[in-house]
């Protein structure tokens, strides 16, 4: 194998292994077959295991029961078949200790059993399973012993079998097999301990969504009841959740799931409350002493224990099978004790409590999982005075010293959300009375935390502030809130911050105080270089800052100035995209070049679309929907750099740059078309200046200056580019131009961002 290929193979190993990520298609896998074909033809395949560990990370993974895409599921399901071929290699496979080999086969069963019952479909489907094809019969049998096994390997790759039989075959012929296989399913759960709880408990929610199984007949809900009863609660957890999503649950099997989904809650609730909450679905759930025991029991179980039930009921919350009604008092008031339980201000009220909070205390999972769940509740709400102790609960977590980086992001996070779903007096502030009290505690909390030492803290309070001021900038009562304070300043601050992505989130903010007339004022009005304002630090750190994410934030910034008609842009425009995109052009960053070019097209836009360039009296004619641009229009553009920019930007080495650059002259084409009547490029008289600059182009040189352009030759250049065939030649991958594997594997990763600037040959 090539070494570029061996280097780049590990990371793209890793890609295909990632559920979360969106791998190349199925024409990518095709060609990656073809090659690890090629590349066996001339080497040996059981040394190319042994020397790419990677490989069989990868089989291992993808072939484990999880969401993996159908594409990649096959790739390597393929990739086993051209290795075990071989019978060194299937020797090599068979000696590997992970699940890969009997994951595989454990599918390829079900296929072949899939494939034996609709061959043999001549007869009902619904016949007795002794009447079935003799290959069928074989692995119902070879499933039912397993399940008798004592070993518990075995009894997990039956489990895994029927698992995906019934998630994958819906035909009548699945109900004769579960009426067989029931019983010794069973059976599994009178042994102690149960075998392959979590195999068991796949099974089960596979039936239970099966779309041709009969449920009341074949008794499914009555052992989900009873697994839910016998189960501990770290692992009803899952079970109850999955039974809650279940389209056809009945009723009482619902209710008995959300309880045992509570329960770890509701005990936390008695050990800490002195008076008997009020009534509600908590209240049946609080009985269970192996939730109890469960909770006391270490400190890691507590903690795994709240992190999943927060999580689940996160998740649940969200669904459209969410219980009704929903107990939002209960749990608000369960969420923000586990809080108090963690910052130690809790007052328990038993020694169960009092055990708690030493087992809790700066506990920074089980912080993180409580305030997502915070965050989520926010949506329905609460009495007045839960409210206030929710945001009490969060000002003391933004104030404590103890609190870590995460934890303060999602403390953010959950204040933001609690801000956005206050309630809204009927008054022009869309902010509570409460909320802007609570925001008046706040933001010297905010500016201490803009002084952090820790910089994650400094970007996080950043983020924060510049989602507040989307929301309410243009609130009054939030406004003299804000000017109150020192926040403005701090923020400005901070755009000279040694790390750049707190450099980057502070252009953020400063843009955003600046759009809504929040920025701070000059620290000395009497220096003439403090009187520049917040446009000159931005151009500053656009043509200085060595780092590429402030940049790119100033791009953003100001692109949005541009669309929202920012005084300061406003002001001169001309000059400020001329400067703008001469600062641009020059940048190694791909991401600031097609923000650049993206500032380009809504200057664009703004120019040529603006019926006020042609006679005010002619709006509601037709024609004046797609004016043609004023010649000082077609000047302007010769003098800025936007046209050259934009030029020399279509064979920029990263595509992303050349596309973007693409889409804009063709904007400009159709815009300009009707400029120049029929005038041929030949019958211009600029148009040696014209073909010497395409002749220039064409030759590779792209990084010489075009020269003093009139509009003609502009416009001719324009009609002379097959911007069309680019488009589509851009819009292939590099693989196109280069058949390689090197060039294949680039283009892979660069589909995900893998590959470090410039390093593929395509991004």
């Amino acid at each position: 194998m090539d070494p570029e290929c061996s280097r780049l193979l590990p990371a793209l190993c890793a890609v295909l292994a990632d559920p979360r990520q969106l791998v190349a298609d199925d024409t990518c896998l095709e060609k990656l077959l073809d090659w690890f074909k090629t590349v066996m033809e001339t080497e040996s395949s059981l040394q190319l295991l042994q020397d790419h560990p990677c490989l069989m990370e990868l089989l291992s993974h993808v072939l484990k029961p999880q969401d993996v895409s159908p594409r990649v599921l096959s790739f390597a399901l393929r990739l086993v078949g051209i290795f075990a071929a071989q019978e060194d290699c299937f020797q090599y496979l068979q000696g590997d200790p992970s699940l890969f080999v009997a994951s595989a086969a454990s599918q390829l069963l079900v296929h072949i059993l899939a494939l034996a019952m609709q061959g043999g479909a001549s007869g009902s489907p619904t016949r007795e399973a002794a009447a079935w094809p003799v290959c069928a019969q074989k692995i119902v049998n070879h499933v039912e012993e397993s399940l008798h096994s004592k070993a518990t390997p075995q009894v997990t790759q039956a489990l895994n079998v029927l698992t995906t039989t019934f998630g994958r075959c819906h035909s009548p012929w699945t109900r004769v097999l579960w009426e067989r296989l029931s019983p010794p399913v069973a059976c599994l759960f009178e042994r102690d301990p149960i075998p392959a709880v979590h195999s068991l408990m796949d099974l089960l929610l596979s039936v239970a969504r099966s779309p041709v199984l009969n449920f009341s007949a074949c008794g499914l809900w009555e052992m989900l009841a009873q697994t839910l009863n016998r189960l501990s609660p770290t692992q009803a957890g899952p079970l109850a959740l999955g039974t809650l999503k279940l389209q056809h649950c009945p009723q009482e099997l619902r209710t008995r799931a959300f309880s045992v989904l509570l329960q770890p809650l509701a005990c936390i609730l008695k050990a800490t409350t002195q008076a008997p909450g009020p009534p509600g679905l908590l209240d049946g759930a609080a009985d269970s002493l192996l939730t109890v025991d469960t909770l006391l029991s270490s400190k890691s179980t507590c903690v795994g224990l709240l992190c999943q039930t927060l999580a689940h009921l996160e998740e649940l919350q969200m669904l459209p099978q969410c219980p009704s009604p929903w107990p939002q008092v209960p749990l608000l008031g369960a969420a923000v004790t586990i809080l108090r339980l963690c910052d130690g201000s809790a007052d328990p009220s038993s020694s169960v409590g009092g055990r708690l909070c030493g087992t809790l205390g700066g506990c920074v999972r089980v912080q993180r999982a409580a305030l997502d769940f915070l965050g989520t509740l926010s949506q329905g709400m609460g009495p007045l005075e839960l409210v206030l102790e929710v945001f009490a609960v969060l000002l003391k977590t933004l104030e404590s010293p103890e609190s870590s980086p995460m934890v303060l992001k999602k403390a953010f996070q959950a204040t933001l959300r609690w801000l956005q779903n206050s309630h809204k007096t009927p008054s022009c502030s869309d902010l509570s009375a409460d909320a802007l009290l609570f925001l008046g505690e706040l933001f010297p909390i905010l500016q201490k935390r803009l002084c952090s030492p820790c910089w994650e803290v400094r970007d996080s309070a950043l983020e924060f502030l510049t989602h507040l001021i989307r929301h309410w900038g243009g609130q009054a009562d939030f406004r003299e809130a804000l000017r109150s304070s020192e926040v403005p300043a701090f923020a400005h601050q901070l755009l000279q911050d040694p790390e750049s992505y707190v450099r980057a989130s502070a252009v953020g903010a400063a843009g955003q105080l600046s759009t809504r007339g929040l920025q701070a004022a000059p620290t000395s009005p009497e220096n003439p270089q403090a009187q520049q304002g917040l446009l000159m630090d931005l151009m500053h750190i656009l043509s200085t800052d060595s780092e590429g994410f402030p940049r790119r934030a100033v791009l953003r910034v100001f692109t949005e100035w541009l669309r929202d008609g920012h005084a300061d842009v406003v002001q001169d425009t001309e000059w400020f995209v001329g400067t703008v995109l001469q600062a641009v052009s020059r940048d190694l960053d791909w991401e600031v070049r097609v923000q650049g070019l993206e500032l380009a097209q809504v200057f664009l836009i703004q120019a040529m679309g603006q019926p006020s360039l042609r006679c005010p009296y002619t709006v509601g004619l037709p024609e004046a929907t797609s004016p043609s641009p004023h010649p000082e229009f077609l000047q302007t553009l010769c003098r800025l750099p936007l046209f050259e920019f934009a030029f020399c930007a279509l064979l920029d080495c990263d595509r992303p740059v050349a596309q973007k650059a693409c889409d804009l002259l063709l904007f400009l084409r159709d815009k300009t078309s009707s400029c120049s009547g029929t005038q041929e490029a030949g019958d211009n008289p600029s148009s040696a200046s014209v073909e010497a600059v395409l002749q220039r182009w064409r030759e590779g040189e792209q990084g010489q200056p075009l020269g003093d352009l009139d509009p003609e030759a502009m416009l001719a250049i324009l009609r002379s580019l097959d911007l069309e065939g680019l488009q589509d030649k851009l819009a292939k991958s590099s693989d196109h131009v280069e058949k390689s594997p090197q060039s294949l594997l680039q283009d892979m990763l660069a589909t995900v961002g893998i590959l470090e600037e410039n390093e593929a040959d395509c991004y």
